[in-house]
């Protein structure tokens, strides 16, 4: 796709390059088997403006478009996809939803802190038992004056605990009504607020999970997002956009694995020739770079839809559920070229394949991806 990018996106996309390989590439073994967040690290990107990407510049960000965001997770993705997730998620959840939904005091308060990375983000909309059925939550808040009493739990949440801010969806209403969830704002050390840290994940082991616990969280009404019971609606948009995040990780992580079977292809040799020159290899690297092409070019039209400011349920859609499987594939087949040497972490194979994984479940499932799509069409 380099050769579609504008100078800025070319530009991006160098720098992008150098800090991975300066200060995330020889970290990778070591935050992947210990399952460690590199909240330093993280600040820094917040220092290079990769933190409020698409934030306008009078909030403190770089005020860039989704194109140049897309840009920047193919580039995380391309080495690893734990960092390009928790970018993904405190650019597009949690300042995402205060930006495009918030007030203008909470704009002010919230932003140039999430975007500078002065303060790390966190997003809450799933539960233990309501993932893709977000409507059945339990969690709720009660109004009591001009405060709200919240209980309850929210689970895989990223930066759940290193958070300094979280965005919450919560019941206000009825159960199964959509005008009865609203979103808040709850910050670190609010009084009943707690985390527990997630372990032993699959893949995207550099990127924090946690449970959030509410326990009698009060929390003033200058606190809520929007209008009461708006909630769900905003979450609904805010995931439009999220689509897009996984969208480009997805086709980073896909792009990743694909050049380190090229690599590893050249290299190997079996009956006195490098296996690239197999057909069974050449059409398997075939297929993977016709894919990520495709994928690329669907992430990249919902992008200049978001920028343009047209709807994109449809269009995000179609790049997060295509991206995110292709993500899947191309790490399985990386895998499969390097042999036994792709199923050792020696080799970079095993993690791009667990990190893809996570894409076709986090913000809806490849199944609600096609629910979604299913229902625009039919429209």
């Amino acid at each position: 796709m380099t050769n579609y990018f504008t100078e800025q996106q070319q530009l991006l996309a160098q720098m992008v390059q150098d800090f991975a390989k300066q200060e995330i590439k020889p970290h990778l073994r070591h935050w992947d088997d210990q399952e460690i967040f590199p909240i330093e690290v993280f600040k820094k990107m917040g220092e290079l403006g990769l933190l409020g990407v698409f934030i306008p510049e009078n909030y403190g960000g770089s005020g860039f478009g989704y194109k140049e965001y897309a840009t920047i997770l193919m580039e995380l993705g391309k080495v690893c996809g734990g960092v390009g997730l928790s970018v993904a998620a405190h650019n597009s959840l949690c300042s995402g939803h205060i930006f495009y939904h918030g007030s203008e005091t909470q704009k002010q308060k919230y932003l140039p802190k999430l975007a500078s990375g002065e303060w790390i983000g966190a997003w809450g909309l799933t539960e233990a038992n309501t993932g893709s059925d977000a409507m059945r939550m339990k969690a709720t808040a009660v109004q009591d004056g001009d405060h709200w009493v919240i209980n309850g739990s929210k689970n895989w949440i990223t930066h759940g605990l290193s958070a300094d801010v979280a965005v919450v969806l919560i019941r206000t209403g009825d159960l199964l009504d959509s005008h009865g969830i609203t979103a808040f704002i709850i910050e670190k050390d609010t009084p009943g607020f707690s985390a527990v840290k997630i372990k032993d994940k699959l893949g995207v082991r550099a990127s924090e999970t946690a449970e959030l616990i509410f326990d009698n969280v009060r929390i003033p009404q200058q606190n809520v997002i929007g209008a009461v019971g708006e909630g769900f609606k905003q979450a609904m948009q805010v995931l439009d956009g999220g689509r897009i995040s996984i969208a480009s990780l997805s086709c980073g992580i896909a792009r990743g694995a694909f050049e380190a079977a090229v690599k590893y292809a050249k290299e190997r040799e079996q009956f006195g020739q490098p296996i690239a020159h197999f057909q069974a290899i050449g059409f398997k690297l075939a297929d993977m770079a016709t894919q990520i092409e495709a994928a690329e070019l669907l992430t990249f039209q919902a992008a200049a839809k978001k920028d343009n400011k047209v709807a994109v349920t449809k269009e995000s859609a179609f790049a997060k559920y295509y991206a995110s499987e292709v993500a899947v594939k191309c790490g399985n087949e990386a895998v499969q070229i390097m042999g036994g040497y792709g199923y050792t972490k020696e080799y970079p194979a095993e993690k791009y394949l667990r990190d893809a994984k996570l894409m076709t479940i986090g913000e809806g499932t490849s199944e609600i991806q096609k629910i979604v799509i299913s229902r625009e069409i039919l429209k």
